[in-house]
């Protein structure tokens, strides 16, 4: 990458079930993250990205293993590290806001005690200085009364204060990455928009680099700098978001875009895509959105299309754009 440090660089990442290991729930995944910067992924439910998540911070289900490729964590390969060693880096040098704050936050566990317990076992900190660094942390995510706020229940908290206690708690050891699972799925539009904000402000005061999954392109165009965009599994395109918005190549990408509601438009119907996101051992052979695309050929049902480069940093996983270009590595890195 140029311009800026690498954090994180993921490199053929690929995981399947357990038992099966033909049958795959992300293949061949890579792209590289740099501090400061925000990558989004976007994709429908189903299409791996909560997976991903999961995948980078060591916390697949046990049906579920990694197959192959490399995790780079600031230079470490943490495929190749133990569970144990992977444990020490989450929350000190890679943090995680899940979905839904509600569960994802210990129910009978009062609010300080669960940033707290970060700030103890992470930063080494006394019972003393933890309590006053969480009391900061509170006010850094802009919950008001933050002192009496650390003596409630997960429960007694609105939605918008849960998640912002589940980012107060990410941050609580200064991670250098920090990935946010549709962090404002279950919130109304002001309070997503406020979520956003706030993070956005984040992760400039901090310099972390942010990797933001949602399937909402709105949110995308709002916060991010570059857009990876997955199908069952497989990075369909790579792009700046300019790039996405004004000329995505791919025709996911395209029909994602085009399935937006824009309130200029006199249309009767929303656009839609038909068919659905393939289960995890019923991929079709090829390409993966071969069945629900518009610009089916039949080299897309043959084999399935590699990323390859239309210019230095923007990729695309489909074969009517190289019917006869040489292959060529894609630069996965922002050009800050």
């Amino acid at each position: 990458m140029s311009g800026t440090s690498a954090v994180l660089e993921v490199e053929g990442l690929t995981t399947a079930l357990r038992n099966q290991a033909q049958d795959t729930i992300l293949e061949d995944v890579s792209f590289t993250l740099g501090a400061g910067e925000v990558l989004g992924i976007v994709g429908e439910s189903g299409s791996g990205k909560s997976m991903l998540a999961l995948t980078i911070m060591g916390l697949l289900p046990s049906s579920i293993r990694r197959t192959s490729g490399a995790i780079r964590l600031l230079g470490t390969n943490l495929a190749q590290s133990t569970s144990e060693a992977w444990r020490e880096r989450r929350g000190r040098d890679m943090a995680m806001i899940f979905q839904e704050p509600m569960t994802s936050l210990n129910p009978v566990m009062r609010v300080g005690t669960q940033i707290e317990e970060v700030l103890r076992r992470r930063r080494r900190l006394s019972n003393a200085e933890s309590h006053r660094k969480a009391i900061e942390l509170l006010e850094r995510v802009e919950i008001p009364s933050p002192a009496r706020r650390l003596l409630a229940y997960p429960h007694e908290l609105s939605g918008g204060m849960r998640q912002r206690v589940m980012i107060a708690i990410a941050l609580a050891a200064d991670p250098k990455l920090l990935i946010a699972d549709e962090p404002t799925t279950a919130l109304d539009v002001t309070i997503q928009a406020q979520i956003l904000d706030l993070l956005r402000s984040l992760q400039r005061d901090t310099g972390m680099a942010l990797m933001l999954i949602t399937h909402d392109l709105g949110v995308i165009a709002e916060i991010a700098d570059r857009v990876m965009v997955l199908y069952a599994g497989r990075v369909a395109e790579t792009a700046s978001v300019a790039t996405l918005f004004d000329a995505p190549a791919h025709p996911y990408s395209q029909a994602l875009l085009a399935s937006i509601p824009n309130l200029a438009s006199q249309r009767d119907r929303l656009a839609t895509i038909d068919g659905a996101v393939p289960t995890v051992g019923a991929m079709p052979v090829g390409c993966r959105f071969a069945p629900r695309c518009v610009d089916r050929r039949d080299a897309c049902v043959v084999s399935s299309p590699q990323l390859r480069p239309l210019s230095p940093q923007h990729g695309v996983a489909c074969v009517k754009w190289f019917a006869s270009v040489p292959a060529a590595p894609v630069a996965q890195g922002s050009a800050r």
